[in-house]
């Protein structure tokens, strides 16, 4: 991973292994374990993974196209810097993004489906911040997943992930989660009455406002 010379990691070797790679990339880089502009060394890595660069390499060229690692001409991988900028227009491309999935899924969501999703929202608000960014992202999966539009969903996942850095930073200073759950729970009961207009302005909402006091958030400590 980093010069820290982390446990060795063995991945198994199949077409897979790059994705395998990413994903555990992915998950110490969201998380803050990987701090941003740190530098990824493919030797580094091929050890912890126990393996060639040939699949480090592809796995850090998917990081790249998510937006969490930055790859530069002889100067090898570095973990993206949060642009504190960027940060609004993440969100103002998760409002349309999931708003046109919730739309489409909301006809086809089940009983069950809901229920799976208020059983995610029961563990989101009492999960601590470490677990919330996953739990809070299952439940808004949950809901989407009935749109059957795998593309759309690939790229909400993406921009959830991008999300979660920033959030992290300044969820507890926000008192965002149980904003969030409160938010949540009055989005439940507009998919369960399958009341799709109310449903997808509360989500519009829920969305761009929570982008917004996170973007004035950081922009305030950057200035500091």
């Amino acid at each position: 991973m980093t010069d820290k010379a982390p446990k060795p990691t063995k991945i198994s070797r199949s077409g897979a292994q790059a994705n395998e790679i990413a994903r555990l990339l992915r998950t110490d880089i969201i998380s803050g374990e990987i701090p941003q502009g740190e530098i990824l060394r493919q030797e580094n890595l091929a050890q912890r993974f126990q393996t060639s660069r040939m699949p480090v390499r592809d796995a850090l060229r998917i990081l790249e196209q998510e937006g969490l690692v930055d790859l530069q001409p002889n100067r090898g991988a570095q973990v993206a810097i949060l642009d504190v900028e960027g940060i609004r227009e993440i969100y103002e491309m998760r409002a349309v993004a999931e708003v046109l999935a919730l739309r489409h899924a909301i006809p086809e969501l089940t009983n069950s489906q809901i229920e799976k999703a208020e059983k995610i929202r029961s563990e989101a608000e009492s999960a601590g911040l470490e677990q919330f960014g996953v739990l809070n992202k299952a439940f808004h999966e949950t809901l989407y997943a009935p749109c059957a539009r795998p593309r759309l969903l690939s790229h909400i996942s993406s921009l959830h992930d991008l999300a979660d850095r920033y959030l992290r930073i300044a969820a507890i200073e926000l008192d965002y989660i149980d904003r969030s759950n409160q938010e949540h729970c009055q989005l439940l009961a507009a998919c369960n009455a399958r009341d799709t207009l109310k449903a997808c302005k509360l989500l519009d909402q829920h969305i761009i406002s929570a982008g917004e006091k996170l973007f004035t958030r950081l922009k305030e400590a950057s200035t500091r």
